[in-house]
Order: C-alpha cells, then sequence, then structure tokens
C-alpha cells in the first residue's frame, strides 16, 4: 500500500514538503557572491545594491515556486511575506545612500508589519509583550541619547513595527521564532554601529544576521504554527 494516500494518518501539524537544499542553493550562492564581491568602503552603486538585494530576491522566487503560494491560508501567508521581503530589497537599496535613509526606515518598517501579518494573530499570546518592551527600555534609552532629534519619530515608529514582529514571531515559534530574534539582533547591531559607536566586524554581523533572520522567516511559510491557547 502507497503510504502517501492515507491522509488521516499524516500529523496536521507536521512541517510538510520543506524546501530541498538544492532550491535554497541561489539564496546561499547569492550570499556568498555578496560577502565576497561587497566592501563596504566602496560608493554606493547599483551594481552593488544588486548584488545585496539578491539573496532576499531568490527568496520571494523560493515562495513563488512553493506549494503554499496558492490562494489558501497558506498561500495568503506565502504573498504576505513576498511582499515583506520585496519592500526589505527595497529598504537594502535606499539605506546603501545615507540621502535615503528615512526611505529604507519606511520600506523596512512595512516588511515588519507584513511579516506580523504573515505570521498571525493566533494564539494571541499578549504575555509576551512586557518581556519585549522590558527587554527593549535599555537599549532605546542608550539609543535616544545619540539620535538626531529629526530621526526620533521615523524610529520610534519603525521600533513599534519590529516589536510586533518580534511578538508575533515569537507567538507563531517554530523558525518565525529564531528568525525574528535574529533580525532584531541584526537591527540591533546596525543601530549601534551607525549611532552608538562602529564596530570593527559590524558590517559583517549585521549582515550576516540580516539574511539568516531572512532565510529563517522565509521557511516558517512551510512550517504549520504551533497551535497554542496559552
Amino acid at each position: 500500500m502507497d503510504v502517501r494516500k492515507e491522509g488521516p494518518s499524516r500529523n496536521p501539524h507536521s512541517s510538510a514538503q520543506q524546501p530541498h537544499l538544492g532550491s535554497l542553493s541561489p539564496f546561499f550562492l547569492t550570499c556568498t557572491a555578496y560577502f565576497l564581491l561587497w566592501i563596504p568602503e566602496d560608493p554606493p552603486s547599483r551594481v552593488g545594491a544588486l548584488v545585496k538585494c539578491l539573496p532576499v530576491l531568490c527568496l520571494v522566487g523560493l515562495l513563488r515556486a512553493g506549494p503554499g503560494s496558492g490562494s489558501g491560508s497558506g498561500g495568503g501567508c506565502s504573498l504576505r511575506l513576498q511582499v515583506a521581503l520585496l519592500f526589505s530589497a527595497l529598504g537594502d537599496v535606499f539605506l546603501l545612500w545615507p540621502e535615503y535613509f528615512l526611505y529604507g526606515v519606511l520600506a523596512f518598517g512595512m516588511a515588519q508589519l507584513l511579516y506580523a501579518c504573515a505570521f498571525g494573530f493566533r494564539p494571541l499570546r499578549p504575555g509576551l509583550l512586557l518581556p519585549i518592551v522590558l527587554a527593549s527600555l535599555p537599549f532605546s534609552g542608550l539609543l535616544l541619547l545619540h539620535l538626531p532629534p529629526d530621526l526620533v519619530p521615523p524610529l520610534a515608529a519603525y521600533a513599534l513595527a519590529l516589536s510586533t514582529m518580534l511578538w508575533r514571531g515569537l507567538a507563531r515559534g517554530g523558525s518565525a521564532r529564531w528568525g525574528a530574534l535574529l533580525f532584531v539582533a541584526s537591527d540591533s547591531l546596525l543601530c549601534w554601529h551607525t549611532f552608538i559607536q562602529p564596530l570593527a566586524p559590524g558590517r559583517l554581523l549585521i549582515m550576516a544576521s540580516y539574511y539568516a533572520a531572512q532565510l529563517l522567516i522565509t521557511l516558517s511559510a512551510f512550517q504549520s504554527p504551533k497551535l497554542k491557547t496559552h
């Protein structure tokens, strides 16, 4: 008997149809190209922007080719993640040019809200909010001391969107949890490196954690959320 035909025997909450290594190879190859070719001291260029965005665009392609890209609830999650990744790629481009910094913040803010919607709001788990707020307060207070006044409102709004994404990622569990945590770590490193104190390996740490976060968030589309009511 072909066990693949025994639908009821499957665990409905298991992670099914995970992408195989071959489908992830474009992402890993473009990440390797980025770290080999990109030099932080180089002036911004269109080629540099393309190299920076390619790993994220490869993840969009992975989702579009995935089994959850249809019109059902799984397809809605995949579509929101695809649009969020596109906003992230747009933010990557804007952040290369300092004069477009606020456009980058806006693009990534939209991405964070879309990630939060893709993760869903069930289970709600409001108890996660207090630890997130308490953990962010010391760093936020230190950052405020170093920010130009005109950047405080947009970055505060972005921090709210990022915290919302973290809340929903932690509530969803699986790779969404780790992707959300890595995204927050990457953004925190970026803020520290940019506004407080430059870090010697700062760019490497920022981008490595960023790409890892995007990959883990993307893989969450292939996993069932944890069904908890508390």
